[in-house]
């Protein structure tokens, strides 16, 4: 019998799993993963960037834990010899729309802690990103780059060298629950465990629900696609140049960042996935679009969102499109510059009414602690996230 298990091998559920033990050297605890590794889907399809915090509401859980969980992050990578570069970002403005939007992104920043921002003239940002263009925009010196999927294999070593057992090929398939506590039946066998927290990602509603509780949201996959700068191609950005967001969308448009490799990626999009691991155009999965159909709100955010994601499904299909949209940010982008790169998907939480959940959702239950909406920063703030998970579980 397990103290706790974990079910979900992202950097999420591994921060909680470290976060736990680490405070408790003595509990038994064990994290599943359904994949033959961990951070096998979101950790390991992502950009690579330590948000600052600058975007979110103020009063938000992202707004409150973001900077937190930055600081915890960077501290785990210096402990650990992980390589990370405080690079910066700059976030312009490319019509009169986006010139008002950048004082409300200033405002944001401000109240959530964000250290040195500034506004740059037209001028100022040359100084910083010679090539991009613009009427101006915000630089957030504390924005940087690291490898994801490195932090989480680290801390899935640590949970290790900790006591932890981590079962890789450990899909959740049923639970039962008795007087003793819950019993968990895995495609490596049945495990016991007194309490559980979920960190299912994809899945997130699925698992709580064989949990016998109530998600209140459905999980959509969006598929975000990348083109990288071919090698030895021209040095566009020195560091992280994106658009002003636009506010109706939980999405940061796509942009252009140099990876702690080195290598320049230019994306996201973000196109509605027709299976929850669709990482390709071709992936299809009759039982995610009969789930997906089933959807209350698919329907209300499609009537809502129709020509945005029609405007995402064009630049899905033509590089053109795609590059024609970067070329505001860095005029001097030439579609022979770019290659295909990869791609990840994303778990948004979509509430009844058709609202894209844009705030972490945890709930506890009485058989679980479920973490229903880990949008971005969740990776930057996955330490600080688990700190959270901990505070519930002590309630």
């Amino acid at each position: 019998m397990y103290d706790v298990a974990v079910v979900g091998g992202g950097i999420v559920g591994l921060a909680a799993a470290h976060t736990l033990l680490s405070r408790s050297p003595d509990l038994s605890l064990l994290v599943l993963e359904k994949e033959s590794r961990v951070a096998a889907h979101q950790t390991g399809h992502n950009s690579g960037v330590i948000h600052s915090g600058i975007y979110y509401r103020p009063g938000s859980l992202k707004a409150s834990i973001c900077r937190a969980g930055v600081e915890k992050l960077r501290r785990f990578c210096d402990e650990h010899g992980i390589r990370y570069q405080l690079s910066g970002k700059l976030i312009v403005a490319t019509t009169p729309e986006d010139c008002a939007r950048l004082d409300g992104l200033m405002e944001r920043g401000r109240a959530n802690g964000v250290p040195d921002l500034r506004k740059l003239s037209r001028d100022e940002m040359r100084d910083i990103e010679p090539l991009a263009r613009g009427l101006g925009a915000i630089h957030s010196p504390s924005t940087g780059i690291v490898s994801f999927r490195e932090v989480a294999q680290k801390i899935a070593e640590d949970i290790e060298a900790r006591g932890g057992d981590i079962w890789i090929n450990a899909a959740l398939r049923e639970v039962k629950r008795d007087a003793a506590g819950l019993h968990l039946e895995t495609t490596r066998g049945v495990i016991d465990a007194k309490r559980v927290i979920t960190c299912a990602g994809l899945h997130a509603d699925r698992v709580a629900r064989l949990f016998g509780d109530s998600p209140g949201v459905s999980i959509l996959p969006f598929r975000g696609e990348y083109y990288r700068v071919r090698p030895g191609g021209p040095k566009l950005v020195r560091a992280l140049v994106y658009p002003v967001p636009d506010p109706r969308f939980p999405f940061l448009g796509a942009h252009l960042t140099t990876r702690i490799d080195g290598e320049i990626e230019a994306g996201p999009n973000a196109v509605l996935a027709l299976a929850r691991e669709g990482y390709r155009r071709t992936d299809f999965d009759i039982g995610d679009l009969g789930e997906m159909a089933r959807s209350r709100g698919l329907l209300r955010m499609m009537l809502r969102y129709g020509r945005t994601g029609l405007s995402e499904y064009h630049r899905s299909l033509s590089k053109t499109a795609f590059v024609r949209s970067l070329r505001k940010l860095v005029p001097e982008l030439k579609e022979d510059d770019l290659e295909s790169g990869g791609s990840g998907v994303r778990a948004m939480a979509l509430d009844p009414d058709g609202s894209l959940v844009d705030d972490f959702r945890i709930v506890r239950t009485s058989s679980a602690i479920h973490v229903l909406s880990a949008p971005s920063p969740a990776a930057t703030s996955a330490f600080a996230i688990a700190d959270h998970i901990a505070a519930i579980a002590r309630s």
